[in-house]
């Protein structure tokens, strides 16, 4: 039997150490790791292998519920998918554990809440979109050239200017030049 631990990062930018740390705590053998991939995507790399790695008697570990998926209908068949393999499952912060048929009910129940938690994230996200842009507010970056600066680029090229040389006097980049001369 092997504690074998999966944890997620859904950006490349954030860091993976605080589940590393609680899966080592955990008894973790392996881990697998994946960077920069969503949750409520079914296949992962690491996932994946970590999926077949796993024998029977193993115990795959996470450190929350939603490292292993945001949908619930995957989370639970994953997890059934382990269940007949002879795989146990476990989650750490949440004490969620397969032992038993409380343990598999109340991941069941925090898998539904888990779900509910994406959602209604999603739902406000799109709420405070609507609102924003029912009070003149576009989301995105901001614009690097002002309407003013797009028409002087359009003269300065009349005038046989070079789109580098005209993105050094708007202090913008060459390609922005080129999207506004469009």
């Amino acid at each position: 039997m092997a504690v074998i631990g999966y944890a997620r990062v859904s950006t490349t930018e954030k860091n993976a150490q605080l589940q590393l740390d609680a899966l080592k705590a955990a008894g973790a053998a392996r881990i697998f790791t994946d960077h920069g991939v969503s949750g409520s995507k079914t296949t992962r790399p690491e996932l994946d292998a970590c999926i077949d790695h796993l024998r029977e008697g193993d115990v795959l570990t996470v450190w929350k519920l939603d490292r292993l998926g945001r949908n619930t209908v995957h989370v639970l068949q994953l997890i059934d998918e382990l269940t007949e393999r002879g795989i146990g499952f476990r989650s750490v912060t949440e004490g969620l554990h397969t032992d038993g048929p409380m343990g598999k009910a109340m991941l069941t129940i925090m898998a539904a809440f888990a779900q509910l938690e994406r959602d209604t994230m999603i739902e406000r996200t799109r709420a405070g979109l609507v609102a924003a842009a029912a009070n003149g507010r576009k989301g995105g970056r901001p614009r690097k050239v002002t309407d003013s600066d797009a028409i002087k680029a359009r003269q300065l090229r009349e005038k046989g200017i070079s789109a580098p040389d005209i993105a050094r006097m708007l202090d913008c980049s060459r390609a922005t030049v080129y999207r506004y001369l469009a």
